[in-house]
């Protein structure tokens, strides 16, 4: 790792979304990345001779976004310690009682040191046994940001999508189990800075459970880990994160294609500072699969809606849900195809 591409590790979504702005000048040029050839060859040769998983297991778009709209209602403010955090843990609880009753629920409960003081937090896993050794990850926060508690801030688009497209998925998943290798969602707490995006006051849930599962032998069965923020949103880009894995990447752009939803994918580049890290520095490979670019962008308003009183319900679409959750099981697919 060079030291301009360690200097991007460390910014936060915030930064990255104001060098986004700068970089509209149009006398600035866009970075471009060029995919190396014969790993996306390959894939795609792989994805000829096999019919996309979305042909027999169906992601519902409008089911997650009504599931979004049901979460709203209930918990529209989730910041840590708050009732509407545990409302939205109710929730999430709520709709794998099936996955709890064959004992495929885990509660991983911790107490996290904050700015803020001791903070309780818990991440959510969900099972589903493959037949294949090896396990898929699917992650997603699904609290809201605890500087913002005392504006209107709901998280639509930032936490309540991704968590209600994880549900969707599972519902998927209940009625078509995996093939191939395990597939665990997962609903981790304390994504969101506590009071100041740090390398410590940040991803609280997934930093705790990266080092769980590096001590009990988990973290070496995961053979991807992919994590799903912002990308509901009525304009979808997913970015291509310069922090995730390469051939993840790749795979991703092929997912695309086999889904017809390759105009929604990499039309910017940016290194993301998301829940991936504590995996990929323990040497998971993941893929954050996120568009930073949320709303227009205003003086009063740089990064959009981002972290605004305007990161609501009606920002968001079942047709960007539709394809995204298209592309994570096609990116499940894929990966169970890779030798």
């Amino acid at each position: 790792m060079n030291l301009t591409r360690r200097s991007t590790i460390l910014r936060t979504k915030e930064d990255l979304q104001k060098e986004r702005n700068r970089s509209r000048d149009p006398r600035t040029p866009r970075s471009k990345h060029l995919l190396p050839l014969l790993s996306v060859f390959v894939l795609l040769l792989t994805a000829v001779h096999a019919p996309a998983q979305t042909a027999t297991a169906h992601f519902n778009g409008q089911v997650a976004y009504n599931l979004t709209a049901q979460l709203l209602q209930v918990a529209p403010k989730r910041f840590n310690g708050s009732p509407g955090h545990d409302k939205a843990e109710a929730f999430i609880k709520q709709h794998f009682a099936a996955e709890a009753a064959k004992g495929n629920f885990e509660t991983d409960t911790f107490t996290a040191t904050t700015p803020a003081g001791l903070q309780t937090m818990h991440n959510f896993i969900v099972k589903y046994p493959g037949k294949r050794e090896g396990i898929i990850v699917l992650a997603s926060h699904y609290e809201t940001n605890y500087p913002l508690r005392d504006i209107n801030f709901y998280g639509a688009n930032d936490g309540a999508a991704t968590s209600a497209l994880l549900i969707e998925i599972g519902n998927v998943l209940r009625t078509h189990p995996p093939e191939g290798y395990s597939v665990w969602l997962v609903f981790d707490d304390g994504e969101e800075a506590v009071k100041e995006w740090t390398n410590s006051d940040s991803l609280y849930g997934t930093r705790h459970l990266a080092a769980k599962w590096s001590q009990d032998g988990t973290l070496q069965k995961i053979k991807a880990l992919l994590v799903a923020d912002m990308i509901a949103d009525k304009d979808l880009n997913i970015d291509r994160d310069q922090n995730s894995t390469p051939w993840l990447l790749d795979m991703l752009k092929v997912a695309a294609k086999n889904t017809g939803h390759s105009s929604s994918v990499f039309k910017y580049e940016n290194a993301i500072n998301d829940d991936h890290l504590p995996f990929k520095q323990r040497g998971v490979p993941v893929l954050d699969v996120i568009d930073i670019d949320y709303g227009p962008h205003t003086a009063s308003a740089p990064d959009g809606f981002h972290h605004t009183e305007q990161d609501t319900l009606d920002k968001i679409s079942a047709h960007s849900l539709q394809i995204s959750g298209d592309l994570f099981l096609e990116m499940i697919r894929l990966i169970n195809q890779r030798p």
